[in-house]
């Protein structure tokens, strides 16, 4: 079996190898449209869309494929946040969510190409965080570390903002940007056990 990541993200990719999986970057380059507002239906909306299109390049002529995609965004309140375009986006993200709790959604989508057929499962995890209060000094010092600029809501909880985060309900790789404990479960249910001895 072989296992490809349709995503560039060195985060997902760390979690990825957390699971002892041995795979293939392959990153979707398409533009991202979406037909929803409901953040969980975004985000799998738009997993789905990576998957399909990294699979659809495949050939599928070599051995079973497993296709990874998933997306995450940020929400707070009604407001889906994405990566912050420019430093006052991101100082404005960071605003929002300081001293007060938001939810991150990561959708999932799971193409397993075999030599007749292809399976497709998508899901969703959503897990609520609460920030502590950050001064304008430390949301500026924050943006300052550039660490901002490639995540979702504007920070990243597994590196300098981490000593802003007050508490997690629920998955915390989640919020890195793969729910991998959820992955492995679907991976079963698809068949796949990648801990089975040959």
């Amino acid at each position: 079996m072989r296992f490809i990541l349709a995503s560039a993200s060195p985060r997902r990719k760390e979690l990825l190898e957390k699971m002892g999986l041995e795979f293939e970057v392959v990153p979707a380059l398409l533009e991202e449209i979406v037909h929803t507002k409901r953040p969980q239906d975004v985000v799998m909306e738009l997993s789905r869309q990576k998957a399909e299109e990294v699979a659809t390049k495949r050939d599928g002529k070599t051995a079973p494929e497993l296709i990874i995609g998933a997306d995450t965004v940020v929400v707070y309140e009604e407001s889906i946040l994405g990566k912050p375009k420019d430093e006052e986006e991101a100082y404005q993200m960071l605003s929002m969510l300081q001293g007060n709790r938001h939810k991150v959604y990561t959708g999932v989508t799971l193409v397993l190409k075999e030599e007749n057929h292809t399976k497709e499962s998508c899901f969703y995890e959503e897990t609520e965080v609460c920030m502590c209060p950050m001064s304008e000094m430390e949301r500026l010092w924050y943006i300052g570390t550039k660490e901002p600029f490639d995540k979702a809501g504007g920070y990243g909880i597994q590196g300098r903002c981490a000593v802003f985060i007050k508490e997690i309900h629920g998955d915390y790789n989640n919020v890195v940007g793969l729910p991998i404990a959820r992955i492995y479960q679907e991976f079963l249910k698809l068949g796949i056990d990648i801990y089975q001895k040959p």
